[in-house]
């Protein structure tokens, strides 16, 4: 029986029901769904900062990464069906923000998701392993079609600061899911006591 059928006695569970729907279970795709749109939206007024001469970048390429991270836990959710939370971000983002942004969006995260396919469904390494190395693949290309994208809109957006910016907040993220899928890899390994 699936959550939403009732079941043969015409009634249906009250606490069952509300503790397979309630939106706990989702908090990570609603935060996905709701983060790139904001994100994206920033994207088109965000003051550049300059940290030296001649190298100024947009702040929000910094927090760029915490989308992939978000995103692998509303994965852990949600399964496939992130592409769905995925869709829906974009079509909140083409009202927010404009729809070339969020077509640069989309081309940028659907060459992502195709690296991060290809990388999970070939190659044999450890999850924690798979996980830094899509994200050490996948933002260089990522970041650089999205910031081609995002200029169109707004001038100097495609620069080596807000490239470099973007790719180390992505990279950044990587390492925390890294960091946590090593844990978490570790205390799977560890020999349990015997009783």
């Amino acid at each position: 029986m699936s959550t939403y059928e009732k079941p043969e006695n015409g009634t249906i569970d009250d606490e069952a029901h509300s503790h397979k729907t309630s939106l706990k279970y989702v908090k990570y795709t609603l935060l996905y769904v709701f983060l790139i749109p904001f994100i994206n939206w920033s994207f088109t007024w965000a003051p550049m900062w300059e940290l030296l001469p001649n190298w100024a970048f947009n702040p929000v390429t910094i927090v760029t990464g915490l989308v992939l991270v978000v995103r692998d836990f509303a994965q852990r959710e949600i399964g496939h069906e992130v592409l769905i939370a995925m869709a829906v971000a974009l079509i909140l983002t083409a009202f927010a923000a404009g729809p070339e942004l969020a077509l640069a969006s989309g081309g940028a995260f659907a060459v992502s998701e195709l690296i991060d396919w290809a990388l999970f469904t070939f190659s044999k390494y450890k999850l924690s392993t798979r996980v830094f190395l899509s994200s050490a693949l996948a933002a260089p290309v990522d970041t650089t079609l999205f910031l081609y994208g995002a200029s169109m809109i707004r001038e100097n957006q495609l620069t080596l600061p807000n490239i470099t910016m973007s790719i180390a907040g992505k990279m950044l993220g990587a390492l925390v899911i890294y960091w946590f899928l090593i844990r978490r890899e570790r205390a799977k390994s560890k020999p349990q006591p015997q009783l």
